[in-house]
């Protein structure tokens, strides 16, 4: 994807591990850490302590999983001691985490209503950077991971930091995703804090890029893989289209179909189209000479002032990190040109030899304008910016001169053999080599399948042989599906929900509208059950959700998951339910 790094950073680099235990010493002396235990009501998977005023039926108010009575020797961090002050600087620094949506669900569900101590050591098992001073315990996790970011410039925490970190560091910004910004505006701030650090001074969770079809899956041979992209587009096209249709805030969408339409009207029409016509143009008028006469109309004007105001549109989204709406700006550039050519008509000035002046000041002008596109172009299309430069025979010019219009030596040649940047495709044609591709992921998964679960089902089998235990009840056979890995399992999320109110889909005469309770959240759930539970019968039963479901709108009404049935005999739904009570929330899997 054009992109390279210049250090490859491992949490297990010597000189990584010996500042953590430095950094883990620091802290204890200072009072930040202490000894504890594990006593009480414990969530695992969030590492967090709750009181029993804060679970929510019996759950962990974040996760919604069960918490049970633990008990384990370990160092904590006193995340309370410095949570009035990172409150405090949140409500000082609004710009430091963006979106402004990422900041509120920070606030309001994990600082608001009070931080738990974090458990930063375990013994139970030995993975992971050990205690120096106490070697029955290694450092957990983010205390370890988060502190890579200033081990990796040269942080000491005794003092003597390296170039690198007093040059870079605070950071300007941390670009992360959005599931992690927990940990990276709440406990990482709250470390730095406890060091006498500044901290970043923005942290930015970024939204995801979403399959327009549903959930990827090997075996439906519908992952979209980076590499089948780029065989099939090119690198520029690609981050062309993930940056152009990621929003701000809200997660974009990615398809097939989409990509070929983006490539079409946008790359090929209104940026490849452009250069062509543009050199075409000044080889048949002129020989490929394109020169500056000075023969200027008040249509010219216009088009200087907006191609020369475009870099401060783009710099102003690029500073608040809207990096889609900055590349509208660019190709909001090349439309320009496209309309200045409809404006100026060159064809009609190459008929009339009184005109021919006019007729090159026009083609400059346009070659002009697309090298400062081009220009801000290559940020984020350096092949495409670097290919524009070569065919107008032009060179790199820099961020500085985008505010002068007119840098282009008049007199110089354009190629006399322009190539298209982007071709036209086909969706059709395009379709056909996804269907391929698709093809091979199934078989692929089908073989990884085979391979994964061969061994348990022949044991499986012979443990049935052994015992006489098969059943001979009658049963319903079905189609066999393909074979998938456990890591595709895994992928799908189910818990345990409890309907607390149902009522009837208005609109429809099949659908039914559930409020579904899984630990602290409540969902709204639609299902096409109403021929079969009355809401009433719906009220109260312990459901199998499929918790990650992308929402949906049925009959007008938002869907925030799915509810899983089983066919009977007669092949009507039935209600997969709970055999005992297990708590709301709680993981199948």
């Amino acid at each position: 994807m054009n992109t390279s790094y210049d250090k490859f950073i491992r949490t297990t680099d010597e000189y990584h591990e010996k500042q953590v235990q430095k950094i883990f010493k620091k802290l204890y002396d200072k009072g930040d850490i202490y000894k504890g235990h594990y006593e009480g009501m414990y969530c695992t998977p969030c590492e967090s302590f709750w009181t029993e005023s804060q679970l929510v039926d019996g759950k962990c108010p974040d996760c919604g999983r069960e918490c049970k009575p633990a008990k384990e020797e370990a160092y904590f961090f006193k995340m309370s001691k410095y949570a009035d002050r990172l409150i405090d600087y949140i409500n000082t620094h609004p710009e430091f985490i963006q979106p402004v949506s990422r900041k509120n669900e920070m606030m309001n569900n994990f600082l608001l209503p009070g931080l738990q101590d974090l458990c930063v050591s375990r013994t139970s098992f030995k993975w992971g950077i050990p205690v120096d001073f106490d070697d029955r315990h290694v450092v957990y996790v983010w205390l370890d991971a988060l502190t890579n970011y200033i081990t990796g410039l040269g942080y000491d925490a005794d003092g003597s930091n390296g170039e690198l970190f007093n040059e870079f560091w605070p950071a300007d910004l941390h670009l992360i995703g959005k599931d992690i910004i927990r940990f990276h505006t709440i406990y990482w701030p709250i470390f730095l804090m406890a060091l006498d650090l500044p901290l970043p001074k923005q942290v930015f969770g970024h939204p995801w890029l979403l399959q327009g079809d549903g959930k990827m899956s090997k075996s439906k041979g519908n992952v979209i893989y980076a590499d089948d992209l780029v065989d099939l587009f090119g690198v520029d096209a690609v981050r062309f289209f993930v940056l152009h249709e990621m929003p701000f805030e809200n997660d974009g969408v990615i398809t097939w179909e989409l990509l070929v339409e983006r490539m079409n009207s946008e790359l090929a029409n209104t940026l490849g189209n452009l250069v062509n016509r543009t050199i075409s143009m000044s080889n048949k008028y002129f020989g490929g000479v394109v020169n500056n006469t000075g023969v200027a109309e008040e249509v010219d004007e216009e088009l200087k002032k907006f191609v020369l105001g475009t870099m401060a549109k783009v710099d102003a989204k690029m500073e608040e990190l809207r990096v889609a709406d900055a590349m509208t700006e660019i190709f909001n550039l090349f439309k320009r040109c496209n309309k200045y050519i409809d404006e100026t008509m060159p064809w009609a000035l190459a008929k009339d030899e009184a005109k021919k002046e006019r007729l090159e000041t026009v083609l400059y002008n346009l070659v002009e304008s697309i090298l400062i596109g081009a220009e801000l172009l290559e940020s984020f299309m350096p092949e495409t910016a670097e290919r524009i430069r070569k065919q107008l025979n032009a060179q790199p010019r820099g961020k500085e001169s985008l505010n002068t219009f007119g840098l282009y030596p008049s007199g110089n040649k354009v190629t006399e053999a322009p190539e298209i940047l982007f071709a036209r495709l086909d969706v059709k044609e395009v379709m056909e080599k996804v269907e391929e591709i698709r093809a091979k992921q199934k078989v692929m998964a089908e073989a990884e399948a085979a391979a994964d679960g061969s061994s348990a089902d022949n044991a499986e089998a012979a443990d049935g042989a052994k015992d006489g235990s098969a059943s001979k009840e009658a049963g319903v056979d079905v189609e066999k599906a393909p074979e998938i890995t456990i890591d595709d399992f895994f992928k799908t999320q189910l818990r345990i929900g409890q309907i607390i109110k149902c009522e009837n889909v208005e609109k429809s005469k099949k659908l039914l509208c559930s409020q579904v309770r899984m630990g602290s959240e409540v969902r709204q759930i639609v299902s096409g059950l109403r021929p079969h539970y009355t809401a009433e019968e719906m009220v109260g039963k312990k459901v199998v959700v499929v918790a990650n479901l992308k929402p949906a709108k049925l009959a007008g009404v938002l869907s925030e998951g799915m509810l899983l049935c089983a066919e009977d005999a007669e092949g009507k739904p039935v209600l997969i339910t709970a055999e005992k009570d297990v708590p709301n929330g709680v993981s199948i899997g």
